[in-house]
């Protein structure tokens, strides 16, 4: 069924919504014209939901929004979508609590923390007829797509180098959250590299080789051999690991990503990928589980490696021990 061409709005629930990307979903369910039902978060820190949806039902606890559900099936309201913003670990169980209530996901990524669990979601699908949908918005960023479409158009044999380099500054607190335990979110190659990883494979094929260089808490670092590219790449929480220019600007963020030695530009155009995510899917043409295995497996390989001695792959941020 087609709910974005059908006659009524679709039918929302969310988990987490008191999460920071959670707003970035509320924009998008409000922007394609569709409608919040209920929402779930332990905190109740939610007053965002008024600029979207005051009307909607908001739960603090799992069993009473379970319930909820299951009562506005009883009384004809049916849920079309449940967007999943809840932490990395607990994404496998909210979406098979979507399926089971008929209702397609839309997680946030990684939709799962181990490969396996794609296997098993792909069998509910299979079981109740509803559709798992990742969100990987960097697919629709129109710089990344006309990189995408000019390796596409080269000569098939061309091998590309890339350097990725992204370190993002948290306190104190990302350690003491869930999101600093590797257990519920992976770790930092899955937190905040898991997006890039999946840009990169979309764009340069299959992975080939993945090795570990650097694996610590607030940081990780390798070398990705893919079918059209070798990539070196360096996450980082710590803002003093950020270099030159931008360190003396003292700023929090450093993203870059050099193709061949030369700057490849996508810092702008970000506001709206998750509205374009929601209309893709709604108009059938959404992101699914097969979509979102490779890196999930690549994440998967990274926090599991034994790190590799530094020969002549590593990245350029890496200090190697004289």
């Amino acid at each position: 069924m087609n709910i974005g061409k059908d006659i009524r709005p679709a039918n929302f629930g969310l988990i987490g919504v008191a999460g920071f990307v959670a707003a970035r979903h509320l924009k998008a369910i409000k922007e394609t014209g569709n409608n919040l039902v209920a929402s779930l978060d332990k905190f109740d820190s939610v007053g965002i939901i008024d600029s979207f949806f005051p009307g909607s039902d908001f739960f603090v606890e799992f069993e009473r929004f379970d319930r909820h559900f299951e009562k506005l099936k009883r009384t004809g309201t049916s849920i079309d979508y449940v967007t999943i913003c809840s932490p990395n670990y607990l994404h496998d169980a909210h979406i098979r609590f979507a399926l089971r209530h008929q209702a397609d996901a839309i997680c946030e990524k990684p939709v799962v923390l181990n490969p396996w669990n794609i296997d098993a979601l792909s069998e509910i699908e299979s079981e109740t007829g509803r559709r798992v949908f990742n969100v990987l918005q960097l697919r629709h960023h129109p710089a990344i797509i006309s990189l995408r479409d000019r390796v596409l158009s080269a000569p098939a044999d061309k091998i590309y180098d890339i350097d990725l380099t992204y370190i993002t500054g948290r306190g104190n607190w990302y350690y003491i959250s869930w999101k600093g335990d590797i257990q519920k979110s992976g770790g930092v190659a899955t937190n905040i590299g898991v997006h890039f990883f999946d840009m990169l494979g979309w764009i340069f094929g299959k992975c080939k080789t993945n090795r570990v260089h650097l694996l610590e808490s607030n940081r990780a670092a390798g070398y990705l051999e893919l079918e059209r590219a070798r990539i070196r790449w360096f996450l980082s929480l710590d803002t003093r690991d950020i270099p030159g220019e931008a360190a003396i600007a003292d700023v929090k963020t450093f993203r870059s990503v050099k193709l061949d030695g030369e700057e490849f530009e996508f810092s702008g155009g970000f506001n709206d990928l998750h509205t374009t995510t929601y209309r893709e899917i709604l108009d059938g043409n959404g992101f699914g589980l097969e979509e979102a295995r490779q890196s999930v497996e690549m994440v998967y390989k990274i926090r599991n490696a034994k790190v590799s001695p530094l020969k002549d792959d590593y990245h350029p941020l890496i200090k190697p021990d004289k």
